[in-house]
């Protein structure tokens, strides 16, 4: 209830000015009946306005509300989200036999219900809550194993406002298992990064529906290719709609040895006309605040550059350190530069391009001294005629085959020294064969041909067809590289 309206204040006062003056042994013009009529009124009035200023003064006390809760897990750690109306204050504490994890936030009042959320493969049993102190809620969550927590309150963006974030990490979790190391020669791996992801879910589409969605999707059929490609292993960064920190995505890919780093993303733009995919590596700015970065944590960091049997830098002087930063940083910049052009050159078969050449930029993802990383932008989400395409199942599977084609193309040329690919080379055995695709029910020979990446004709003459829809179902066709 908000505060009683100035003139109903107003109307309150003249009624009881009226009273009073009728009630009075000077005048008694007025019934009984009357006199009574009007003191009840007035009476209603002075009650109804205690109690709007009462609840008022409630309102302004409890200066919080809990909107929503929500939860993401992923591989180590279950993220625990509070939707909040404002910034709240908060804290944290451990209760052990049985474990527990109790979260005080003050000044709030829950608004939602904690029985809605999944607590499916978390280390939660139970969520329950409280009052405390008449005005602080209290949330306390039942455990099954200890854990380690951190927690903090994040400011609004484009899709959520105010959140309390409670990061609550496993601590029973096995140690992930080294990564062996191949005998002989060894697949090319390609680290493949799902951008955004979890509580972060990237630019919002035209029409509805988020980034992080579109990427996973792209990300999950250019490993499919990888797959069943010999002489390839993809390394997925997320596979589920989880967060994973930035400096962390690159950190898998160096644990994993990979030989590329591919992160996925769809542009967002204020001006819905901005349209075309892009590529990106990463900037001489960028490299020279990394290579800063490494030097002030060299003498801690067990890191080498160039993977497992690579150069450690803590046992460097500074300067030697530096050199071998910039060295790295070069050759790997020079590397992402000619692998995002192939990338590049096959994208432009199937979709616009925003820029014509790899652009360069100071992002994180990118920052591997020694693993070239490139960053894809696979059209703009915020362009209707984009959006419709990537929200496809065929767009995303084309979009995907192009990288995967100019990938392909860049480690044919130059593979690794110690890989498969590069002794099939020098064996004279390296050959691209063509990909094979069996037609299903509802197939268009234009379709097919937009969904691998390839032009119609390129497809009619791999398969000598001379008319224009000429296939059947079950029928084979020759996917030209």
């Amino acid at each position: 209830m908000a505060l009683l309206s100035k003139k109903a204040v107003q109307f309150f006062h003249r009624l009881v000015t009226f009273h009073r003056s009728q009630t009075t042994e000077r005048t008694p013009r007025i019934s009984e009946d009357r006199r009574r009529f009007i003191s009840r009124a007035s009476g209603s009035f002075a009650l109804l306005f205690s109690l709007s200023v009462l609840k008022t003064n409630l309102a302004w006390a409890v200066s919080a509300i809990i909107k929503g809760v929500r939860l993401w897990r992923s591989p180590d750690k279950t993220r625990l989200v509070f939707d909040i109306s404002t910034a709240v204050t908060h804290s944290e504490f451990a209760l052990e036999k049985p474990e527990r994890l109790v979260i005080d936030i003050k000044d709030s009042q829950l608004k939602t219900s904690l029985s809605q959320v999944s607590l499916k493969n978390t280390p939660i049993k139970k969520i329950r809550s409280g009052i405390r102190n008449k005005d602080d809620l209290r949330v306390v969550l039942d455990l099954n194993q200890k854990v380690t927590v951190d927690s903090f309150v994040l400011k609004p963006n484009e899709t959520y406002g105010h959140r309390l974030v409670v990061d609550i990490f496993d601590t029973n979790k096995p140690p992930p298992k080294p990564v062996p190391e191949q005998k002989g020669f060894r697949d090319i791996v390609v680290a493949i990064d799902a951008g955004h992801g979890g509580e972060d879910p990237g630019a919002i589409a035209h029409g509805g529906g988020y980034e992080k969605h579109i990427t996973l999707a792209i990300a999950r059929y250019l490993a499919e290719l990888l797959k069943k490609e010999p002489g390839f292993k993809p390394v997925m960064i997320r596979d589920g709609d989880y967060y994973v920190e930035l400096r962390e995505r690159t950190h898998i890919a160096r644990e994993h040895n990979a030989d590329l780093f591919v992160s996925i993303h769809a542009d967002g733009f204020k001006d819905f006309r901005a349209s075309g995919a892009s590529v990106y590596a990463l900037s001489r700015g960028g490299a020279t605040s990394e290579t800063a970065r490494w030097l002030a944590q060299k003498e801690n960091s067990t890191d080498q550059i160039g993977g497992e049997n690579g150069i450690s830098l803590s046992d460097k002087d500074d300067q030697l350190a530096s050199v071998l930063l910039d060295l790295s940083m070069t050759s790997t910049i020079a590397s992402s530069l000619d692998v995002g052009d192939q990338i590049l050159k096959n994208m432009d078969k199937i979709n616009e391009l925003h820029k014509e050449k790899v652009e360069q930029a100071g992002f994180v993802v990118l920052k591997s001294p020694d693993i070239p990383s490139i960053l894809v932008e696979t059209g703009f989400i915020t362009n209707p005629k984009e959006s419709r395409k990537l929200k496809t199942r065929s767009h995303q599977k084309a979009m995907a085959r192009s990288i995967f084609n100019g990938l392909k193309t860049w480690f044919v040329q130059r593979p690794p020294t110690n890989t498969l690919l590069a002794k099939w080379k020098r064996e004279g055995k390296l050959h691209v064969h063509p990909d094979k695709y069996v037609v299903q029910a509802g197939d268009t020979l234009s379709g097919i041909a937009h969904h691998h990446g390839v032009s119609l004709s390129q497809l009619k003459k791999a398969n000598k067809l001379s008319r224009p829809n000429a296939i059947m179902v079950g029928q084979v066709l020759v996917i030209p590289d």
